[in-house]
């Protein structure tokens, strides 16, 4: 009786290691940022860029998964923002909360039943200072759970994605966030970035 309890204690602990959240997960400045627009009448698709917005088209696209990342998952809110053609988080004005410093280019999504969802939008520009690649900063908010970030986009195509951003980026939070562009006839820019729910 005894070596059956020890033997099922040994199997359960890998299964509860697994099971442990990231350290840090809900750390997050600004992920509040995401309760900034209704959920209820959130597409699975959305438009990010006003028209006439300087810049190279990018559309988006993405399916979230469960945290076995196979199984999709609907009704997960995600979030992105990022900046403009110049590097910069634009405003126009109008802006509240967080809307300040993230600025006009930033829109939310409902993944749909297969998981999916999608943003339209143009290329992020690094930051004028240089150091950092372009990116999309990224939030999730799953059903009754609170908040948190996952890992960026940034493009291949980018010179400062090399071997030693990539070692750095070897545990991604969300899945993997290095995406590979690529632009179609009409000059829009094309990634693809799933999202595998953290435990």
């Amino acid at each position: 009786m005894r070596s059956r309890l020890l033997i099922a204690a040994l199997l359960f602990i890998p299964a509860a290691v697994a099971a442990q959240e990231r350290p840090g997960l809900f750390d997050c400045e600004g992920c509040e940022s995401i309760h900034e627009h209704s959920f209820d009448d959130l597409s699975w698709s959305t438009v990010v860029a006003p028209p006439g917005e300087p810049g190279d088209k990018l559309v988006i696209d993405g399916r979230v998964y469960k945290t076995d990342g196979k199984t999709p998952a609907e009704g997960v809110i995600v979030y992105i923002h990022h900046t403009n053609a110049k590097g910069l988080y634009p405003q126009n004005g109008s802006l509240e909360g967080w809307g300040r410093r993230h600025g006009y280019l930033r829109a939310w999504a409902k993944s749909n039943a297969k998981g999916d969802y999608r943003f339209e939008t143009i290329r992020p520009a690094p930051y004028p200072n240089g150091g950092i690649p372009a990116h999309v900063h990224y939030i999730i908010k799953e059903p009754n759970r609170k908040e948190y970030w996952i890992d960026d986009i940034v493009f291949t195509d980018d010179p400062l994605i090399d071997e030693s951003y990539r070692r750095r980026a070897s545990n991604p939070r969300g899945g993997q966030g290095i995406a590979t562009p690529t632009r179609d006839a009409s000059g829009v820019w094309h990634v693809r970035r799933d999202i595998i729910l953290e435990r």
